[in-house]
């Protein structure tokens, strides 16, 4: 399994920008890839685009981040997980964690 952290995120969300200083790292110390989508980056969204649209067909129930934890995300995908909203630091680990003991 091939697991990787989609971060769907604005430019315009402060929660989003506050985030960025740490999701990332959070992620790869859990030995996750990442991969930072904003929705104003029109090329890197199409790419992901059918992962976040097979969890929120019309995004209205989306959180700002949202991340998805998903299994194998440029091929024959599959989400395993999320983790919605701004979160400190800590918490957000948690939750990651706790989607990754869901899959094991």
């Amino acid at each position: 399994m091939s697991l990787a952290v989609l971060k769907f995120s604005s430019e315009d969300c402060g929660i989003c920008h506050k985030m960025s200083f740490y999701d990332e790292k959070v992620a790869k110390e859990l030995s996750l890839a990442f991969v930072n989508i904003k929705m104003q980056d029109t090329a890197t969204y199409r790419k992901y685009r059918q992962v976040l649209l097979s969890q929120y067909p019309d995004k209205a129930d989306m959180g700002w981040p949202t991340y998805l934890v998903c299994d194998d995300p440029e091929g024959e995908f599959k989400v395993v997980g999320e983790v919605k909203g701004g979160h400190p630091k800590g918490e957000f680990r948690r939750r990651l964690q706790s989607v990754l003991a869901k899959v094991e």
